[in-house]
Order: structure tokens, then sequence, then C-alpha cells
């Protein structure tokens, strides 16, 4: 009777311990596997969210996180990114100006980090025919080919306003040279109005540069800047650097007529200019904007300049310095000058002539009193790679047949080719075989 009345009342419990947990058990699976929150009773039932948390993993996306301006996940920000698609888009023109002893050098870094980065560009080169000429031919693999001109150079007469406007001093050819190379350069000009004259279009951007400049980097989409001509900071010689210079057409147009403005600045009273004094004032005489912005590019020059330089010297860069070089001389050597050293030196110069950027590391300078140091080569190639190595081994190596055929690649490709055979181009620096 005992143990009957025992179980009876344990029944009982079970069964309200039962009537108990069944409620809240469902109340837990709701809470688990629902979507939306169970708001009845939870004013008297305890969170479970850590054992939710342990359960359930929520396969919802998350809300989109404000992206900063200077950090888009790729290290570039967004207004570049924009730029770069945009630039990517334009038409542009390169034109690549001047001889070609050192090309074998700077050739591969332009195809490399001007042309391949902007798909949409066409190369334009106008040079002079001598025993350089043949390492043209690395323009083979350039993407598009607009137009090229090889001609034999020839004395420009000077003018009575050439006379007045320019003057000889510092200059290496005196004012002929500063003629030839300014034919150079308006010569340009005059080929690219040709070609979109032919194919009933105008180009966007036109990039004017050097046969002589080495590329350290690409040429990055913030240097096109609309209403603005855009040229290096340093090297300006009492006037803008002129070894680089981007704009869209009509500012391009002032910037590039080197010879044709002459007599507009005889008239407006300028007298004994340089190069860089003189595209000054073209600029500023027919009211173009300009303003300057730092670019990885060097001149490669085998001139041979005082160490270190006094207040008007030129100061040579290593092509291994991180830069940007912005247009400085430069060649490839172990660096004579870096660091502390550099400084010292710079402060020496004049800020408004040969004076460069060296701020943070950017500039290691060589002792360019000399010849090229023997060994360059293998600074070189430490410094700019394999792949341009190669370039550089592959010019060394060529035989007349290759440059031959080289050269008819490049004239099967082009828009407009003005140039002598390529077998005469070849002959005249590889020679007879």
């Amino acid at each position: 009777m005992q143990i009957s009345r025992w179980l009876s009342d344990l029944d009982w419990r079970v069964i309200m311990l039962i009537l108990i947990l069944l409620p809240l058990s469902l109340l837990v699976f709701l809470s688990l596997f629902s979507s939306t929150p169970i708001t009845a009773f939870t004013f008297s039932i305890p969170s479970f969210a850590p054992l939710k948390s342990f359960f359930y993993t929520p396969t919802t996306t998350p809300p989109p996180q404000p992206i900063s301006s200077n950090n888009t996940g790729g290290g570039e920000p967004v207004a570049n990114r924009w730029g770069k698609a945009e630039v990517g888009r334009s038409r542009m023109a390169v034109c690549l100006v001047g001889g070609a002893r050192r090309f074998e050098l700077t050739g591969p870094s332009i195809v490399e980090r001007i042309l391949k980065v902007y798909p949409n560009s066409d190369l334009f080169l106008h040079s002079p025919l001598d025993s350089n000429a043949f390492k043209l031919s690395l323009l083979r693999v350039a993407p598009r080919i607009a137009s090229v001109r090889i001609f034999q150079p020839k004395t420009i007469p000077e003018t009575e306003s050439q006379v007045r406007v320019l003057t000889a001093s510092n200059s290496p050819n005196g004012i002929q040279g500063l003629l030839q190379y300014f034919h150079l350069v308006e010569g340009c000009l005059t080929m690219i109005k040709a070609y979109q004259a032919q194919n009933n279009f105008t180009y966007d951007w036109i990039v004017r540069t050097r046969v002589d400049v080495y590329w350290s980097a690409p040429l990055g989409p913030e240097n096109f800047v609309p209403g603005q001509y855009v040229v290096p900071p340093g090297s300006s010689y009492g006037g803008l650097n002129d070894r680089l210079g981007i704009g869209n057409l009509n500012t391009s147009t002032v910037a590039l007529s080197r010879l044709s403005l002459i007599p507009q600045l005889d008239l407006a009273g300028f007298r004994q200019l340089n190069s860089e004094t003189a595209f000054r004032a073209q600029l500023t005489t027919n009211n173009i904007s300009y303003i300057t912005k730092r670019v990885p590019f060097c001149v490669v020059s085998d001139r041979k300049y005082s160490f270190p330089p006094a207040r008007y010297g030129v100061p040579v860069a290593a092509m291994s310095s991180l830069g940007p070089l912005n247009g400085a001389k430069c060649r490839p050597c172990k660096a004579a000058c870096s660091g502390p050293c550099v400084g010292n030196v710079m402060a020496r110069l004049d800020q408004g002539w040969s004076w460069t950027e060296w701020a943070n590391g950017a500039l290691q300078l060589c002792d360019a009193h000399g010849e090229w140091e023997k060994g360059w080569e293998r600074v070189f190639d430490k410094t700019t790679g394999k792949k341009l190595a190669a370039a550089r081994k592959r010019v060394w190596g060529l035989k007349l047949k290759q440059c031959v055929g080289d050269f008819e690649k490049m004239k099967g490709r082009a828009g407009n080719w003005d140039a002598p055979p390529g077998a005469e181009i070849c002959k005249l620096g590889l020679g007879s075989e």
C-alpha cells in the first residue's frame, strides 16, 4: 500500500515535470531555428543566445561596410581607381622623340610601363637616323603603332628671331642643338594631327616624352589632369622641366609647338632663353595652366659631370634610386653617395636649376665625372630585372636578318611609315654580314 502510494505520487510528479518541460523545449527549439525572433514570453524566458550561436550559423549576407577613400583593399585610393578606368578608355597618343643611343636600356621600360599600361595608346616615333637607330626595332612589341618617322637629320637655318630668343649657353650643340630638339618635338605633333585627320577622330590625351628615358615604374593615371598641362618638378634650369609633358590636344598643341612659337616669344620681348625657360614662356604667354607631379623616370646620359656638383652643377642619379626621379640625369652605377651624403650635396644646389627631389631616401648619386664604370651591365640587370635585362642582351646579340625582320613587322603594323628601308637602318649600326 505504501509502495503503491509512493508510485502514484511519483507518476504525478513526472507528469507535472513533463508538462513544464515540453513548452520550454518548444520555445528553445523555435529560438534556435526560427529566422524571426520570438517575442512572446520574453519577459520571463532568459536569453539563449550563447546556445543559439553554438548550434546556428547565419546564412544571410552581412551588411556592406563603408569603403575608405584611402584603402579600397587594393592599396589604391578610390579616386585613382576611377581615374585609371577613365584614362584607360581614353584615346591617347604617346610621342617619343630623340636619338636611340641607349635605347636598349630605355625602350623596354617605355613599352612595359607606358604603352602596355594604357592599351588604347598609339605610339608616335620621331627619331633621327644614326648608328643607334637599329635599336628602335625593340618597338616591334608595342601594342599599337600609329606613325613612325626616322629621318636623316639636316642643319636647320637659324632665323634672326631664334638667335634673339634662344641662347647657346649650356646646350651641347649650341642654338642648333635646341632647334634640332624643337624640330623633333613639333614634328611629332605634326604626325599626330595628320593621323587624327586621316582617321577622323581627336585624341583625349597626348603624352610627350623622350627616347632616352628609363621608367622605373608605370606612368600613373593621377598624371592625367583635365584642364592642366602636367610636367615633372625639378631639373627646371630657370624654367620648367621639359622632359615629359601630359595634356589634352589644346594644351599639348601649345606645349609641343617649340619652333613655330618662337616668333611669338620674340614679339613678347623674350631674350636668351634655354629650352626650359622657352618652354615656360610658351605656356604662360598662351595662358596654359600647368602643374608639377612627381613621375618615375630618368634620362639615361653618357655625359660626364663633375662630382660632387657645385651650385649650378648637375647631379646624376643611380638608376637603382627608389625615386621617383622626375627626369633627372641617371646612369647604372654603384652609388657613390647615399643617405646623409645626398642631403649635403643637394643642399648646395640651386633649387631653380638642376635640383631634384631627394627626401625620404628617394635619391642615390653616381660619381659621373668619368665614363660609365666597369661592370655597369650587371648593375643595370640587377636593378631592372630579368625581362629588361633580356631585352638588353637581345639587342647586343642582334643579327642583321633579325633586325630587318623586326623593322618589317613594325612597318606592317604601323598606320604611317616614313623611314629608310630596314636593311639600311640595320646595316648602319650592325654592319653587313
